[in-house]
């Protein structure tokens, strides 16, 4: 898989060096041939930013479709398009694209570029710390992400600067009441029972900023094998602090967590795994449009209150 990445990856590289010398005129005619400036964007949850900031100003195209995970995606030939025929090209950076991360940084723009290293986590792979790309469960830190994104679609439309900068101000007052709303409803889970066990890394911001202790015996990435270390070690934390559930993601493959469940029970322990269609985290991606969860508010919601449903 990585080599398939890297060569696609290459590939993007060859034919954004081919568009490069493009001129301001080359860029119009894109804009003249779609009514509106075309933003491509990595995600599905930089999808739903802008569409909050920039409405219909701008014609949306996405790259990682909502609902598959982008620690496994490869991209297509159709991707290759949607970069190369884009007035603007936003991405996550922190590594989370993988290997198109050289692609994009040629064409696009890092919503977290102007992240400080106080701010940017880190997490344990194989040993050595690794940069934590799942800022967004950290609001404070997408807020940041939404005033760059904020800056490069003003940069992209003049002429609706001012209602661009309007939709900015509402969606953070948003993002502040969210924050409070998750405080609210997280608070009558008992500090005891603060334990959030996840198949892979994804909740270290969310851990960090409503103090809770997370454990994700698959690490970084959603493809690997649990290690009998790594499993044992959550099995007995999981007996130790009477945790009453653990949680699948809407990313990854459920049938691990149950394996999970049932080293608990080995060990004379219990533990409910929370799963099945509606009653699994949301991680890496957002749901598909008209399911709950396909916005950045309404995922965090659903995460909160599967939490506290669970936990409390």
């Amino acid at each position: 898989m990585k080599k398939i990445l890297k060569s696609l990856s290459l590939f993007i590289l060859v034919l954004l060096g081919l568009t490069a010398c493009a001129t301001k005129e080359t860029s119009k005619v894109s804009k003249n041939k779609h009514n509106e400036p075309v933003v491509t964007v990595t995600t599905s949850f930089l999808n739903d930013m802008v569409k909050e900031l920039a409405g219909n100003y701008v014609k949306r195209e996405l790259i990682i479709p909502a609902g598959e995970d982008p620690h496994l995606y490869v991209a297509k030939s159709s991707d290759l398009k949607k970069l190369q025929e884009a007035d603007l090209v936003l991405y996550h950076g922190l590594h989370f694209e993988g290997k198109m991360v050289d692609a994009l940084e040629s064409k696009g723009s890092a919503v977290t570029k102007g992240f400080s290293k106080e701010d940017i986590g880190t997490m344990d792979e194989d040993g050595e710390k690794v940069v934590d790309p799942h800022f967004w469960f950290d609001i404070d830190l997408y807020k940041k992400a939404v005033k760059e994104a904020s800056k490069e679609l003003k940069s992209l439309v003049p002429e609706h600067k001012k209602e661009i900068a309007k939709n900015t101000k509402e969606y953070l007052s948003d993002l502040d009441e969210l924050d409070q709303w998750n405080k609210e409803a997280l608070s009558v889970i008992p500090k005891e029972s603060r334990y959030l066990v996840t198949p892979h890394d994804a909740f270290n911001y969310f851990a960090r900023r409503y103090d809770f202790t997370l454990y994700a015996p698959q690490g970084v990435s959603t493809d690997s094998e649990v290690a009998n270390s790594d499993m044992m070690e959550t099995v007995n934390l999981i007996n130790e602090h009477h945790i009453k559930a653990i949680f699948t993601e809407s990313t990854t493959n459920p049938e691990r967590m149950k394996k999970l469940q049932e080293a608990v029970a080995a060990k004379g322990g219990k533990v409910a795994v929370v799963t099945g269609h509606g009653k699994e985290l949301f991680s890496d991606s957002l749901a598909p449009d008209g399911q709950d969860g396909d916005t950045y508010i309404d995922m965090y919601k659903h995460n909160t209150k599967l939490i506290v449903e669970s936990l409390q």
